[in-house]
Parts: C-alpha cells; sequence; structure tokens
C-alpha cells in the first residue's frame, strides 16, 4: 500500500508537458480544480476525464501510473460515494430498516467520489511531470507580487516543496521499519482495524526520529552551501513563457468557455 503512494514523486522525462513553464502547468491545476466543481453533467466531466487522458499521453506516463495513485485512497472515495447514496434525500430507490437509498443519493455520490478522483489525477500529473525544484522556482514566482505586503514568498515555496519532496520518502523510511519490524515477528496484516492500528504503534517513535534525523541533516547541508533565503539569489535558469504555454493557457480557457455554456447557456439542463 505504502508504494502506491506516488504524491511527490517525479517521473524524469522530456516530453511537451515536463517542458512547460512550471508556472503555467499550477495555473492549470488551479483552473482544473475550479472546473472539476463547474462540472455537472456527463458530457463535463467526459471533457475533465478526456483532459486528464490527453496530459498523461503527451506526457508519455507509463500506463497505470497515474492510476495507480489512486489506490491509497479507494476506500475513502468509496466511503464518500457510500455516505451520499444513503444520507442525501430524494426519490427512494430501495430501503431496508435504517438504511434508504436514493436517486439523488446515488447521483451526488458517482459525482463527488468523481471529483476526487480528478483532483488526485491532476495534482498527480503536475508532480510527476515537474521536478521540485522548477516547482520551487514556480510557486515562489506566483507569490513573488505579494512581497510587497510581507509575504516570504521564497520560504514559502521552499517550505512546501520541502514537505512535497519529503512524502516519498518518509513512506519509503516507513516501509523499511515496517519491514525491519515485521521480521522481528510483527503482524501488520491481520487482525481488526483496532488490532492493526495498536501493532502501528511501535512505528511512530522510530519515524518521527528519523524524521527529524533526516531534517537536521537537510538543514546542516543548506547552511554548509550558504542558504540563507531567496533574499538576493539568482537563478541558472530563468522562467520564461513559450509556445506551449500559449497553447496550453488557450487549452483550458476553450474548455473553461465550453463547461459554463453547458453549465449556463442554452442547452443547460
Amino acid at each position: 500500500m505504502l508504494t502506491d503512494i506516488t504524491l511527490g514523486q517525479y517521473y524524469p522525462g522530456n516530453s511537451c508537458i515536463h517542458r512547460l513553464d512550471p508556472r503555467t502547468k499550477i495555473l492549470s491545476v488551479l483552473f482544473y480544480m475550479v472546473m472539476v466543481f463547474m462540472a455537472d453533467s456527463p458530457l463535463s466531466y467526459g471533457l475533465l476525464i478526456a483532459l486528464i487522458f490527453l496530459g498523461t499521453l503527451l506526457a508519455k506516463l507509463p500506463a497505470g501510473l497515474l492510476l495507480r495513485s489512486l489506490k491509497p485512497l479507494w476506500v475513502i472515495i468509496l466511503l464518500t460515494m457510500g455516505i451520499h447514496f444513503v444520507t442525501d434525500p430524494g426519490k427512494v430507490l430501495w430501503s431496508w430498516k435504517f438504511i434508504t437509498l436514493t436517486e439523488e443519493g446515488i447521483i451526488l455520490g458517482i459525482k463527488m467520489s468523481l471529483r476526487l478522483v480528478l483532483l488526485l489525477l491532476i495534482s498527480s500529473l503536475m508532480t510527476f511531470t515537474t521536478s521540485p525544484i522548477v516547482l520551487t522556482d514556480g510557486i515562489e514566482s506566483l507569490l513573488r507580487p505579494f512581497k510587497k505586503i510581507g509575504v516570504p514568498a521564497h520560504e514559502l515555496a521552499m517550505m512546501m516543496t520541502i514537505a512535497l519532496r519529503f512524502i516519498p520518502t518518509l513512506l519509503e523510511e516507513t516501509d523499511r521499519i515496517m519491514k525491519a519490524q515485521m521480521s522481528r515477528g510483527a503482524d501488520f496484516s491481520s487482525g481488526n482495524i483496532m488490532k492493526r492500528a495498536r501493532n502501528m504503534l511501535p512505528i511512530l517513535i522510530p519515524l518521527f526520529i528519523s524524521a527529524f534525523r533526516r531534517a537536521d541533516e537537510l538543514a546542516l547541508a543548506m547552511e554548509a552551501r550558504c542558504y540563507r533565503g531567496g533574499e538576493g539569489r539568482t537563478r541558472m535558469n530563468e522562467l520564461v513563457y513559450k509556445k506551449g504555454d500559449g497553447a496550453a493557457a488557450l487549452v483550458m480557457l476553450g474548455l473553461f468557455a465550453l463547461l459554463a455554456f453547458l453549465k449556463w447557456g442554452p442547452l443547460a439542463a
């Protein structure tokens, strides 16, 4: 299960998606998230799914890599769907004791679950095609206008990127500790939920110690390289918008206009 968590991982490549400016990708993801909550028809969701599929093909990612990011959260996705199935009021389709299945609940449950899936897929697509260093530059550049009101743009970008980068590192460390515990007789796969939770407790202390040790090593490495924050720092490669970024922006704006037409236009239900 831990090896299936892909958030924060970067898949090296030289595709047109990899070469996009990080600011374009960040803004496109934010724009996509807005469109996910705008969508309310099968055609709208179909267009959003098609965009994910197109982005995966253009990024030349291995088949199934993006879908693997869904495996750790399938329980949450199904739980979200199930809660809406039995709690939302509407036309009753089936009832048994205190459980009532409604038509509106099924529709809303599918919509909410699909939204979670799309949000996770678009976020994974961005992290797969953007290295942590480039992502830091993009976030800092987008936050730079807020420096006038005292927002530490570089420091915030660095914190966000380090946190994102440490996710796979901590997962690998957790997996290593679990294997060490299993070699000593620990059982993490049998028993009920409470028993499994108790069996996970011995992992927490060594995991916290390892996390603090890695954080200390990172701080020492940054200090040894004379890192003193973002003030006065320059970049080897400056961020520049190119034709591909313009094409990506046109695609996102066109899709937004189409979804708005489907939602509020004369063809809206």
